[in-house]
């Protein structure tokens, strides 16, 4: 028998009738709520080891913990320490450089941009910049500033009739259901201030996303909600109704998404409310199921003409796709098809393998996926080689904090960036890593009001715009370093990463296409098996 154990049994059997004795001579045998009033000392000891015993006994012959059964009433000291031990990791331990995913300088930066406070460093850096792995950009003498013309980004091809003209940095899918309501109406009133757009989520459009005007982008994911019919298939006739609203000027069919690529979603019975279900268009209390893959298309070419279709009901609005990155033959496959059928996106999403707001599978979200630079260089690349990047935009997005983090994803090929999580931070969240548990303390992913009423929706849009704003600003005074005015002479040669104490640019690590390649002879090694093997015909 465990000294533990022994140390139970004796306070249980022994301490306990001596206090009850002891509380009993005291009081001189009444137990009246009086008298053990007049005796809080003894009433409060007598009370603890009465728990104790009671507690003891029940996870010494009745719990299912094999921990609680050796070590009875004190192994709870144990499950104590783990359950606040990721606020003493983050608050105590942990430096300024090294939490993930977002690290407490960059949360602290997007705090300070955000109140519109002093954001500089002092006394030099704390990165490790010989580590193998570090990024960097090299300056010019001949500093330069990005012009006015150069700071949004215009989308829509020959077929759309109504071009939107974006930000460089706008708000990535968040849904309502994932944040709470106050969490989406300060999110679009941001936008609204900062003239920069604010994508929906698969969630659809809410009346949050429309209180306060800004611009919307709307996600359609494979359970359509928001423009489907009872049996989950795709309803054009809801789609157009909310498609020509003025402010939504954008559709994004997600096809994956980061966090967990290739796999559908579940919405329990029990969180579909009466708002939910008509937002979403679907049954109040019934379980919803996302499939992993879209039932419209099963097709590269199939993918296009849903593509045109959306386009014609949104009365000539730009639509793209959204996608993790994942087996290439498949992307080469969409590509071939645009080749063939001269039908482009206006714009691709590439969201990266880091994973995002959205709860997912831990090996679904530490393992499958491509990296967001190394996609989107490799997407660039292909629509380069493909002889189409002049017809598409590419937005890329994952963990944009800084105006380094716009800018290397805007030189690997990127024409805009999404940030989500940044956003988050923005409007107070904490990195408390409690998003899937409706338990979230800053009232932003969770659906309890009671939570949810923590956000000023019109303090915490501001510091959204604030954010916003000092992003940009601090990309355009690092691409005006860098020594261009229009950041879109920026090139994949012009960042750098550090590997076994040489330094080589992206064009180094990975290999360049030139325009048309690879419909030569002469296409690179890197590129020609997966090429060779994609067929238009399907994915």
């Amino acid at each position: 028998m465990s000294p533990v154990v022994l140390l139970y049994w004796a306070i249980a059997l022994l301490f306990m009738p001596l206090s009850l004795l002891w509380l009993n001579i005291s009081i001189e045998g009444s137990y009246s709520i009086e008298a053990l009033s007049s005796y809080p000392l003894k009433t409060l000891l007598f009370l603890f080891l009465l728990a104790w015993t009671l507690l003891g006994a029940f996870e010494q012959f009745i719990c299912i913990s094999n921990l609680r059964r050796n070590y009875p009433v004190l192994a709870n000291l144990r499950y104590m320490l783990e359950y606040i031990r990721p606020e003493i990791q983050q608050y105590f331990i942990a430096n300024n450089v090294e939490e993930k995913p977002f690290s407490r300088e960059r949360r602290n930066l997007i705090y300070r941009r955000a109140k519109a406070a002093n954001d500089t460093l002092p006394f030099g850096t704390e990165q490790d910049i010989l580590q193998d792995g570090y990024r960097s950009i090299v300056h010019s003498i001949k500093a330069t500033e990005v012009s006015q013309e150069h700071e949004r980004v215009t989308f829509g091809g020959p077929n759309c009739k109504q071009n939107y003209q974006a930000s460089r940095l706008n708000i990535s899918a968040l849904s309502f259901g994932s944040l709470s309501s106050k969490a989406i109406e300060a999110l679009n009133r941001g936008a609204a201030l900062g003239d920069f757009a604010h994508n929906t989520g698969e969630g659809s459009i809410s009346d949050y996303h429309l209180k306060h005007g800004g611009d919307i982008i709307w996600q359609l994911g494979t359970g359509y909600f928001g423009c489907r019919k009872s049996d989950g298939s795709f309803n054009p006739e809801a789609f157009r109704c909310r498609a020509t609203l003025d402010v939504v000027k954008m559709i994004e069919i997600k096809l994956s998404q980061g966090a967990k690529p290739s796999h559908g979603g579940v919405l329990p019975g029990a969180k579909v409310t009466t708002e939910i279900a008509r937002i979403r268009l679907v049954e109040k209390g019934q379980t919803v199921l996302s499939p992993p893959a879209h039932p419209e298309f099963d097709c590269p070419a199939g993918l296009l003409e849903f593509i045109n279709r959306l386009r014609d009901l949104s009365d000539g609005k730009p639509v793209g796709f959204k996608l993790c990155l994942g087996r290439k033959t498949e992307f080469l496959a969409i590509v071939k098809s645009m080749v063939e059928t001269k039908i482009y996106p206006d714009f691709i999403t590439i969201d990266g393998a880091e994973g995002g707001t959205g709860a997912a599978p831990v090996e679904f979200s530490n393992r499958l996926g491509t990296p967001c630079l190394e996609a989107t260089y490799y997407v660039n690349q292909i629509l380069i080689g493909a002889g189409i990047r002049k017809h598409i935009k590419l937005i890329s997005s994952g963990q944009t904090a800084t105006g380094f983090d716009m800018l290397e994803k805007i030189i690997l090929g990127a024409d805009t960036v999404n940030a989500a999580r940044s956003m988050m931070i923005a409007l107070g969240c904490i990195q408390a890593q409690n998003c899937n548990t409706n338990h979230c303390p800053t009232g932003i992913a969770t659906q309890n009001p009671f939570r949810a009423r923590a956000i000023d929706i019109i303090e915490k849009s501001e510091r959204v715009r604030n954010f916003h704003h000092a992003t940009v600003a601090s990309f355009r005074e690092l691409c005006g370093a860098m020594g261009f005015s229009n950041p879109r002479d920026l090139d994949p040669s012009d960042l750098f990463s550090r590997h076994e104490g040489s330094v080589r640019h992206f064009n180094e690590i990975y290999e360049p296409l030139e325009e048309g390649q690879l419909h030569s002879a002469s296409i690179p090694s890197y590129y020609r098996e997966d090429w060779l093997r994609a067929t238009a015909k399907s994915f």
